[in-house]
């Protein structure tokens, strides 16, 4: 798990992780969830996470100087992301789904609020902490983006709510 103290490489890495980890936790909500709302919020979150995925990794090569991009690709496709962004194990999300017999828009809204508030409080801590300068600055970044994704599901909370 990540801690602020890696290297910038190190710190990219554990954040393609957990980029992953989420991306592949909404994409199984989606499958799962029984309502077509809470379906399309989770489609779309994990979407937005395959673009975290995809700016990270760009960053990733761009200092290795692209002398890596069949091992990174190797790298992304096998290993194991068994955490979230939020620093929830992806299992632990997955038996939550499981406990309920379907997903609501209101479920999915909180559950989807819980993890990118939780994944904007890690990268804003890191970004404080991180020992790397250059690792802080794509903390920041990251904060930044899951900004966007609570005031997203802020928004939609009350449209729904209005309906």
């Amino acid at each position: 798990m990540i801690t602020g103290k890696e290297d910038l490489i190190q710190a990219l890495i554990e954040a393609y992780l957990m980029e992953k980890g989420t991306m592949n936790f909404y994409a199984d909500a989606a499958v799962k969830a029984l309502n077509p709302e809470a379906k399309k919020v989770f489609r779309n979150l994990s979407l937005w996470e395959h673009k975290h995925m995809d700016f990270i990794g760009y960053l990733y090569q761009s200092i290795q100087e692209d002398r890596d991009i069949t091992g990174f690709d190797r790298f992304s496709k096998n290993t194991e992301a068994p955490h979230t962004e939020a620093g929830i194990p992806v299992k632990d999300l997955e038996a939550e789904i499981e406990k309920h017999k379907f997903i609501d828009d209101p479920g999915a809204l909180i559950l989807a609020l819980e993890i990118e508030g939780k994944s904007y409080s890690l990268y804003s801590k890191l970004a404080k902490s991180a020992v790397d300068t250059n690792a802080r600055v794509v903390f920041q970044e990251m904060s930044e983006q899951e900004t966007k994704h609570i005031d997203y599901l802020k928004r939609l909370r009350i449209k729904l709510g209005e309906t």
